[in-house]
């Protein structure tokens, strides 16, 4: 049985949490990774932001390899491990090339990248309730996660919190998936 949603450009297992700043969308990562990871599912995230940011610790080592002109370094542990790349002239790459990179998952959760050609939650929180709705315009957005009443448009409303019927929206996008573990 394939997947339920293939009209996206990747065959990754890419699944979008969009919105505005401030809208919930990290909050309702992590209650989806740990649902997901709780189900025996892999679950990896990519979280796109507008500012600049910085692993590194001014003066760490890994810092002044990549002052040293380093254009990749990875920094290993027993627990952990990261890869820097610098990207100045090569620009901001592609969500799939992102994706690419990651290991194996069964579900890749993608904060941010409101525009992406992935099926995709809106989050919506009465807070930022003013911002444009997403939904309206982008046929990739399957459902909008919400704290008060939206006109959704004919695509579902769930509430932030209603975490099963969410995951099951992207269990039946992305799915099935061979491995999650059954409920008694």
């Amino acid at each position: 049985m394939g997947k339920a949603f293939s009209s996206h450009s990747s065959s990754l297992p890419l699944f979008g949490i969009a919105g505005w700043s401030n809208s919930g969308k990290t909050t309702l990562i992590e209650k989806l990774a740990t649902h997901f990871s709780g189900e025996g599912l892999r679950v990896a995230t990519i979280k796109h932001t507008h500012h600049k940011f910085d692993i590194d610790a001014p003066g760490s080592d890994t810092a002044r390899h990549r002052a040293a002109g380093a254009a990749e370094t990875a920094i290993v542990s027993g627990s952990r491990v990261a890869f820097i790349e610098e990207i100045d002239s090569a620009g901001e790459p592609s969500l799939e090339a992102v994706a690419a990179r990651l290991r194996p998952a069964d579900v890749i959760l993608v904060e941010g990248f409101k525009s992406a050609n992935i099926p995709k939650i809106e989050v919506r929180r009465a807070a930022v309730a003013p911002e444009k709705l997403l939904a309206p315009n982008d046929p990739m957005v399957l459902g909008i996660a919400a704290d008060y009443e939206v006109d959704a448009h004919g695509k579902p409303v769930f509430d932030l919190d209603d975490i099963d019927n969410i995951a099951a929206l992207i269990v039946r996008t992305l799915g099935p998936f061979s491995h999650v573990r059954q409920r008694a």
